[in-house]
Parts: C-alpha cells; sequence; structure tokens
C-alpha cells in the first residue's frame, strides 16, 4: 500500500506499506490494530482501526496519561479510583478537558503534524483495512493474518561504519572531556 504527498517546504511523507491485523469480535468497535512504514525507513506500529459513526476512524498509538496520589506521590492512570500504592481515594475530575470539556485520559505517542498527512495517512491505512478484510473473506477459514513479528528482527540492513563512528566520537568526547578534567585539575592545584 503506497501513498506520497509533498508539502509547500518541498517535504514527502510516503508511505511504503501498511499491515493490517483483524481483530477477531465483530461486536467489539476495534475492527484492527495496523503497522505504517513510512519512505521504506520508519515504523509506527499500535495504530487502531475503530468502526465509527462515519466509517472506519485510524487512532494513532498512545499511551495512558497519569497523575501523582496527593498523600504518597505515586503514580496512578487518570481513570483509577483509588492509588495503587496507598489506597487513598483519588479525584474522579482530576483528568484535564479537552476543549469539548472531556476529560484526555491519553497522549498521541506518534502522529501526523498537518491535516494533509492525516487525510494521506488516514487513505493509506483504510485502504489497506478494506483490502485485508476483503482478503479475510476470500480465504474464509484458511486467512492468516500477516505478521508484525519481522520488525522486531535486526537485519543485514545495519550499517556497521555508521555505528563504528558514533563509537569514535563518542570515545573522542571522553577523551576530551578527562583531557579537561585533568587541566581543571591542574589549574585548581598550581
Amino acid at each position: 500500500m503506497q501513498g506520497e504527498r509533498s508539502d509547500s517546504s518541498g517535504a514527502q511523507f510516503l508511505v511504503t506499506e501498511v499491515r493490517v491485523k483483524l481483530t477477531d469480535d465483530p461486536r467489539n468497535k476495534l475492527r484492527a490494530y495496523c503497522s505504517v512504514t513510512i519512505g521504506d525507513a520508519f515504523v509506527v506500529r499500535d495504530l487502531k482501526i475503530i468502526d465509527g459513526n462515519k466509517g472506519p476512524f485510524v487512532a494513532m498509538p498512545s499511551r495512558k496519561l497519569a497523575d501523582h496520589c496527593p498523600k504518597c506521590h505515586h503514580k496512578n492512570h487518570l481513570r483509577a479510583a483509588y492509588c495503587n500504592q496507598c489506597g487513598s481515594r483519588l479525584d474522579p475530575e482530576r483528568a484535564p478537558k479537552d476543549s469539548r470539556g472531556r476529560a484526555r485520559l491519553h497522549a498521541d505517542l506518534a502522529h501526523p503534524i498537518n491535516s494533509q498527512t492525516r487525510i494521506e495517512l488516514h487513505k493509506a491505512v483504510v485502504r489497506a483495512y478494506a483490502e485485508e478484510v476483503e482478503a479475510a473473506k476470500t480465504a474464509g477459514a484458511s486467512y492468516r493474518p500477516k505478521s508484525f513479528d519481522d520488525f522486531d528482527v535486526l537485519s543485514d540492513m545495519i550499517d556497521d561504519e555508521y555505528l563504528e563512528e558514533l563509537e569514535r566520537r563518542q570515545e573522542e568526547r571522553e577523551r576530551r572531556r578527562q583531557q579537561e578534567r585533568g587541566e581543571h585539575g591542574l589549574a585548581a592545584g598550581g
């Protein structure tokens, strides 16, 4: 699945692959998880495809927001009614609100920063989702979802020269720091 766009600055957004894994429960509004590869170089995982009122909605990967217990300062999710550490009752209205007055319980980990990119990403993901739904219908009981596992395996594409250069630069910085410490020690002692 591919899509490309260029903005006024000349930057390009190119979705080179979308992998969709359908969920099992048809009663659930969460229809699938997906991963998106951008420019054959960067993968964003855990996008969710949710059955919305106006069709499929693409939700970005997110993390739960938390705050600290006023009594023991332990970190708790904003939906928690009681502290996980000391058991104190927590204010149920403590979550920050968005412009529509709804509690903000999650924060995006990755997301498009402009409307055009969001539209292109949405089109690529929904297109791949529709293709995966059709493939599942066609395959019937023999359907097997795509795997995300190969993203976890380091490949031969690792640039050893680049890694060696980073290590060399780090060693150089450490040598300079040691020299500066030695010079400061001589100046302070002399």
